[in-house]
């Protein structure tokens, strides 16, 4: 009886133990997740200015340009300007040879003296002839004297054509002797077609080089034909330069072609009808001819808008609906009529007021 106690006992004991180990490597059950409420980011209904922009890239070009070319073909005497020089207008650019000009001058002048001499003398042998024909001259002789007083009526008149002629010739060659000393026709920084050499000698309108006006510096853009016909004159733009990112410039639509144009980037990528674009710049330090520049074209603007995030407008076929916090965990369809739009954000004309709050869910 004793040994059947002790081994009750000692089984009991064995059984404590093994519970409470068991208790102590048993895995722990994961609690019971609470459920959370979904989560609600609210976005403020604002007023605000608005306003849509189209982006366009292109470079600073100078607006007027004249271009310089040789009035005829000589040697170059002398250059009074260089390259990049800020010259006026009558400023002597350049003078060409005047020497054959000149002698060519004087042969014209001798010839026409010499002609004038001719007929003089011409003229007075006929008078001669006529003071002293016989009064009874024979038929042949008065046939032979009306002959002669009909070639030099026909000799004077031959003789006036050659002296229009050679009036228009020597006025001609006067007019080319003033343009040997070529000067500039406006004011300017002078550049020369190849800065590298002056020519020493020209041929008739042979291009010299240009006169840039720096006051006509303007931006000189290219736009599709989905943007052309959104894009007005007098309409603002913000021009950036993306080598100087701290510069923004004020500027203006001046003109907008009518017609499309042929780049040669477009040559390389894409058959796109372009559009040129000028818009005027300020004066500015920084600003030469040739650099890149990019722009955004103010198309409408709209003061006191009412706009909400695009974000949280949602379309349910032609019709455009937000979700208002009503407030104690209310939230309402709320259906919106809309007008413009930006990148980021939606005009509502009506369904909404400024201080409303819309959600997305």
């Amino acid at each position: 009886m004793k040994k059947i106690i002790k081994w009750l006992v000692i089984a009991a004991v064995i059984g404590l133990v093994g519970y409470w180990g068991y208790g102590q490597v048993k895995p722990k059950e994961a609690p019971i997740p609470m459920m959370e409420e979904p989560q609600v980011i609210s976005f403020p209904v604002t007023e605000e200015t608005i306003v849509t922009t189209v982006q366009v890239k292109g470079t600073s070009e100078y607006g007027k340009e004249t271009n310089v070319y040789a009035p005829f073909e000589a040697k170059v005497e002398s250059w009074n300007v260089a390259n990049g020089q800020q010259i006026k207008k009558g400023d002597t650019l350049f003078s060409l040879e005047q020497k054959t000009i000149h002698q060519q001058l004087q042969q014209k002048e001798a010839e026409r003296k010499k002609r004038k001499l001719e007929q003089e003398l011409k003229e007075f042998t006929l008078n001669q002839d006529l003071d002293n024909a016989p009064v009874g001259a024979t038929e042949a002789e008065r046939l032979k004297l009306l002959a002669d007083q009909e070639t030099a009526k026909l000799s004077s008149e031959l003789d006036g054509v050659n002296e229009m002629i050679e009036a228009q010739t020597i006025a001609e060659l006067n007019e080319r002797l003033k343009q040997s000393i070529y000067r500039s026709p406006s004011a300017g920084i002078f550049l020369f077609d190849n800065s590298q050499k002056q020519p020493q000698s020209v041929t008739a309108n042979q291009y010299i080089g240009k006169i840039v006006d720096l006051n006509s510096l303007r931006f000189a853009a290219y736009v599709g034909e989905s943007e052309v016909f959104s894009i007005k004159p007098g309409m603002e733009v913000e021009v950036k330069m993306p080598s100087i990112k701290d510069m923004k410039l004020k500027g203006k639509v001046e003109e907008v072609a009518k017609f499309a144009e042929t780049t040669s980037q477009e040559k390389q990528t894409s058959q796109t009808p372009q559009f040129k674009v000028i818009i005027s710049l300020p004066k500015n330090d920084r600003l030469i001819g040739g650099l890149t520049l990019t722009g955004d074209i103010v198309t409408e603007r709209k003061e006191k808008a009412v706009v909400v995030p695009k974000l949280a407008v949602m379309t349910e076929g032609d019709i455009s609906y937000v979700m208002v916090d009503k407030g104690g965990g209310q939230i309402e369809r709320q259906d919106i009529e809309t007008g413009m739009q930006t990148l980021d954000k939606i005009e509502v004309l009506s369904g909404l007021k400024p201080g409303d709050t819309v959600v997305l869910q």
